[in-house]
Formats: C-alpha cells, structure tokens, sequence
C-alpha cells in the first residue's frame, strides 16, 4: 500500500517513477522500485547540490545563472513525480495534498534568481525522501498481504492416470487431481479423494489445533499439510480460493471509501483554497516568498486523508490474522454500531451435528418400520437431519431401496414415491396440514420428544411417528453471549426454523432475550426487515441457505465456518472461516477500536497541521523544515493506526470461559416485533 496521500487514490507521482507493487508481486519487484526512486534521488539531489558547493567554493569565478543551471535540472527532475501527480489531481478535480507541494516548489523555481532554484530542489527531495520513509513504515501492510500469498505455491503436483507431473499452478483447473505431500502447503481449494492427514489451518482460522482430514473432506489452499500424502481434486484456483479472496479484500479495504472517508476527502478539498489564501496573506503582509512557501508545504492534507484508510487497511489485516473475512470497509464500519445481534441456532450457536436420540413410533407401528421409512424418504436430501438419519440407519443394519422419485418442499420436508408406498417426511406442521386427522397422535409423540428436533413421517397417508435428534449447543455460546452484553448489545434473540420447544431449550441455556421458532425463510428475512426499519443496527449470524436472505439484510451479515453454505458465504458482509463463535464480539470490538483509531488520526491531522501553519506564518520554519514537518502528521496517522495490527494478539488467552448450557434466562416472547417496537436506539 502507499500510504502518503501523493501515491493514495488521487496523487500517482510514485507511478510516475515506477510501478506500484500489486498484491501479487514479490518483495523483488518493490525493491527494483525503490532502487528507481534511489537512482533519481542520487541524480537530482547530486545536481542541487553540486551548485550549492560552486557557490561555497569558488565564489563569484563562476557566472551565477551558469551556477544555477545544475540545480534548476535537479529540482525538474526530483519535481517532475509531484507535478505529474498534481496534474492528475487538478485533472480529475481533486485538488489537494500534491497540488500544494508542487505550487510550493514552483514558486521556489519562479523566485530562481534568488537562489530558490536549491530551494526548490532541496524542498522536493526532502518531500519524496520523507514520503519514502512513510511508505516504507506502511509497506507492512502490503508484507502481510504478500505473505498471504506466498502461503500459496506457484506450482502443483498433478496427477494424471496415476503418473506425477510437476506443473505451473497457471495451468491447474478445476477438476484435476493434485497430490501434496508432507510439509508442504497446499496450492489450491479442494476435496481430499485419496489419503489421510493432519492439515494447519491456522492461516485461514487462526485456529492453532490442526485438522484430521480423509477423504470426501474439504481442504484450501494456503494451508499446511502435516502427516501424510493426500491426493484431492481441485475445486478453485488462484484467486478465486478461499485465501486468494482473504487477500483480494484487504486490497480493496485501501480502495474502498466508507460515507466517513468521503467527507474527509470531501473537506481536504478545502484546505487547498483556504491554504492559498493564507499563504497570499502572508506573502501580501510580510513581503516573504519563503514564508508563503512554507506555508503551502506544512498545510498539505496528507495526514487527514491517511486517517481512516491505513486504520482499514491494519484492521482487515487483524481480523483476516484470526480467520474473519470482511467483504468491504462499509461492514467494518456498520459493526461498531451494532445493538442487535440476532442468532442462528443450528450450525451457530448449537454444533450442527445432530445425532438420533429417540425413535418413538406412533401406536402400532415398530421402531424398524419408522427408520426405514424415514430414511427412505431422505436418502436423497442433504439436510444434517437427513444425514444423521441415514447415519443410524446404516449402524442398524437399514438400506433404502434406492429410489429416485421425490421432491423436497422449500421449509416443510421431503415427499418420495419408494417401494414402501408414498411417504411424507419433515415438520410436524407440514404433516398436520396433509393429515388434520393425526393431531392425536403427533401431539402425543411430540410430548415425548420435548427439547428435541423432531422429523415426523407417513406413509400413505397414515402417521408413523417421529425420529428425535439433539444438537450439542457450542461450549461458548453463553460467555460469547455475555460479552456481547458486556460490549452494550441491547437485544440478543434467537431465530430458528426449529421447533419452540427446542429454541426455548438452547435459548434458556445461553441466556437470549427473544426466540423466534418455526421460521420460514421467508419469515426470518421480514424480521430482520422489520428491525432495521425501525432503527435497529442489527447483526445477523448464521450459516445455511435459508438464513441468505436475512444475513443480506441485516446492517452486518456475519456466516459461520468454511464449511456453511456458500449461499449464506456470498450474502453475508463478514465471514468467519472457523466454527469459533466468540469471533463475534471480536469483530464488534475491533470495529469499535478501528473508529476509535480514526477520529483520534483525524483530530491528530487536523491540531498538527494548525500548529504547523502558526509557526509557518509567523516565520518560525524555513523551506526544508516545514517539508519535514509536512511529514510529522503522516507519521503519526500510519503509526497509530498500525497498532491495529497487534490488536486481537492475545485473543484466544481472553476468550470467554467455556459455559455449561442450563443457566437461567429470560423466557420466550411471543415475537421479536414486540423487540422492534419497544425502544428507538439511542
């Protein structure tokens, strides 16, 4: 990143020497760049100061304006980045930090008879000098993302009929089989097909305990393989993996411009007018060239511009170091106002797993019978419910028959014509709607499998009963829930497409505010709606495909762990690329220091250059220290923001204690309209 406002958005005089560095370009290419701008340094810097040692040595032998001439060209060619650099701010109507350094250096060269010609040169040299060491102090920013990406090989092991080829990662497509052996880190996303390993995934979670893989499981490039030879099939490649994109979107955070960024910009333009003026006053009044120099000099908005961007920029870096991937600066931004935070309960703050607990069958029908009938039924679905179901029936010795002709119905369930006859499988609700003559008996198994997620099954129309699964709730999700209170969150609810008794169950452990069960997506979507109508800043976490609608629409859609949906993945503003829960009120909180950062860059900029303009105007800096004090407000901007990229360090030794659900807590309300209704936020 180059983090001076010359080589930011609008101001190119780094390009005008030597190509910006992309993220993908190694730490070689910036040194050839920094090389180009030595080359140019020396050059110039030698020509200005060759005058300077005629005039000192041999006095008045040589003619003046011949004395003069090597440091005119120094001063063109150390000038002529800045001046290509206000050209383009001037052309595209934004007129600032660069525009005040080269009107200042003109009006050295325009006063040349005066000697301002090693003026002019001597005051750009120590700006591109100094600009260089600021770019130097911010190029961690860049080193980090670079690291990023050389965790990822340029070349890969492909497998072709059983024979090993080493290729250029380039020439490696979707689809193809790559085989990573011990110690090496995997150069692309994909599904392991062959082997068993151990992977570190620390550089995608932040998560220090390697991962047990085997074959079917998914794996992503960057990552370490530890123990054994694992052959997979390519799923992505470059920059459409999963750290590829961790790293196009700290890019885009130095690109990107929140609504706080523009008005920055948007009052920097001011400075260049009101900069002028005072600078025109000083001159008219005092009769000083110089004085009126160093005022356009110290005056430059560099620092205000540097405020919130290089704060970005640390804080993708510190959220990406712990596995959280934000989308844009804007979502950033959002979650430092968050005061509801609304939850997903399976796969979020339960596990996901579900495991059968209880087969109670309806009066008359066997055990056996209901098992089989349920997994006939979901033998194609790849709902957790459905596969833990067809988990037991295989420990039980059950096969389904095979059959292909089913449909599955959008938030009710599956219906399938097998060899059994026409079964009907899913919510208790869906089967009171095509059997109202059941109620007896569904009411009756329900009673059974209180607390429990229930799938109900029928068979031509008659009911079976009910296959009752539990999900674990996350060790967490009680102190996570208590430190979003302790951060000021106001309103924590529960939505869910599970049944009541269930939600109250996981709501009650954890300690929520509001549940809403049975929640078509459809549902969850209008609640949130709802909420941000009525001046909610709400965050939405979750992880399926139903919960995509609802994590678009909250103010910050967060989705759970590489492996949710790629739905809820693509919808959601933040993802977290661990299960971890607690990430959570990290993020909240690094939001809310990552704001902090920049107003305190903000109120820096804005006191430094006041003070700077005082003893300019009052004659108390020359040219070449007002041009170093230029720089003292982007010191401190960059410094103060980089603390960012230590923030979270010492996050998993304050992670909240591990909390045994069965705590009391506030019991259900009847619908989180009532949440939305009582009180505006403050």
């Amino acid at each position: 990143m180059s983090t001076h406002e010359h080589a930011h958005e609008h101001h190119s005089h780094d390009r005008a020497i030597g190509s910006e560095p992309g993220v993908a370009q190694c730490c070689s290419h910036h040194e050839i760049e920094i090389e180009r701008y030595i080359l140019v340094y020396l050059i110039g810097g030698t020509l200005v100061l060759t005058t300077k040692l005629v005039k000192l040595l041999w006095p008045g032998v040589i003619d003046t304006q011949v004395a003069e001439l090597p440091a005119l060209v120094g001063a063109l060619m150390l000038s002529a980045p800045l001046f290509y650099a206000a050209f383009n701010e001037i052309r595209s109507n934004r007129a600032s930090s660069s525009t005040l350094a080269a009107l200042a250096i003109l009006a050295a060269l325009a006063l040349g008879k005066d000697g301002n010609y090693e003026t002019a040169g001597l005051l750009a040299f120590i700006l591109l000098v100094a600009d260089q060491v600021v770019r130097r102090t911010a190029w961690g920013a860049q080193r980090a993302i670079e690291q990023l990406v050389r965790l990822t090989p340029d070349a890969a092991r492909l497998v072709d009929n059983g024979q090993e080829r080493d290729v250029r990662l380039a020439e490696v497509r979707p689809g193809m089989v790559v085989r990573v052996r011990p110690g090496e880190n995997l150069p692309v996303d994909g599904v392991i097909t062959a082997g068993r390993s151990t992977v570190d995934q620390a550089s995608l979670t932040g998560e220090a305990m390697p991962h047990e893989v085997q074959p079917g499981d998914a794996v992503y490039a960057g990552t370490t393989n530890l123990s054994g030879n694992i052959d997979l099939r390519v799923t992505q490649v470059g920059e459409d993996t999963t750290i590829g994109k961790v790293s196009q979107l700290i890019r885009e955070a130095e690109r990107s411009k929140t609504p706080r960024q523009q008005l920055i910009e948007q009052a920097s333009r001011f400075f260049v007018p009101v900069a002028l003026g005072v600078a025109f006053l000083v001159w008219f009044i005092t009769g000083k060239a110089e004085t009126a120099i160093t005022v356009l000099v110290v005056t430059c908005p560099s620092a205000l511009l540097l405020a919130s961007p290089s704060a970005m920029v640390a804080a993708f870096a510190a959220a990406a170091r712990l596995g959280i991937l934000v989308k844009q600066t804007s979502y950033l931004e959002a979650a430092a106002n968050v005061d509801t935070v609304v939850l997903d309960k399976t796969g979020t703050l339960t596990t996901g797993r579900f495991a059968v607990s209880r087969l109670v069958p309806a009066t008359g029908v066997e055990g056996a019978e209901l098992l089989l009938a349920a997994a006939n039924g979901e033998q194609h679905s790849n709902h957790p419910l459905a596969r833990s179901i067809l988990a037991t029936a295989e420990q039980a010795r059950i096969r389904p028959d095979g059959t292909n002709d089913f449909e599955e119905i959008h938030g009710r369930g599956v219906r399938a014509r097998t060899g059994m006859g026409e079964l009907h499988v899913g919510r208790s609700s869906w089967l009171l709607e095509l059997f109202p003559g059941a109620r007896t008996d569904v009411e009756l198994v329900e009673s059974r499998i209180e607390g429990m997620t229930g799938v109900h099954v029928a068979r031509d129309g008659r009911y079976l009963g009910a296959v009752g699964l539990e999900d674990k709730v996350r060790p967490n999700a009680k102190g996570v829930i208590d430190r979003l209170r302790d951060l000021g969150v106001r309103s924590i609810a529960i939505f869910t497409g599970d049944r009541l008794s269930v939600a109250e169950r996981v709501g009650r452990g954890v300690g929520v505010d509001a549940i809403e069960a049975e929640c078509h997506p459809e549902e969850k979507h209008a609640e949130i709606l709802a909420l941000t109508k009525s001046g909610r800043r709400v965050l939405m976490v979750g992880d399926g495909i139903n919960d995509g609608p609802s994590l678009a629409a909250a103010d910050v859609g967060v989705a759970m762990g590489l492996s949710g949906s790629d739905i809820a993945t693509n919808s959601a503003g933040v993802a977290l690329m661990n299960d971890d829960l607690s990430r959570v009120p990290f993020l909240i909180e690094l939001a809310r220091r990552t704001r902090a950062i920049i107003a305190q860059n903000i109120a820096a900029a804005i006191v430094i250059s006041l003070i700077g303009l005082a003893l300019a105007a009052t004659d108390n800096l020359n040219v070449p220290l007002a041009a170093a004090y230029h720089f003292v407000g982007d010191v401190f901007v960059i410094g103060n923001s980089f603390r960012l990229f230590r923030f979270g360090e010492a996050f998993s030794a304050a992670e909240p204690e591990p909390s045994a659900v069965g705590g009391s807590g506030p019991g259900r309300r009847a619908s989180l309209r009532g949440l939305a209704s009582q009180t505006q936020p403050a």
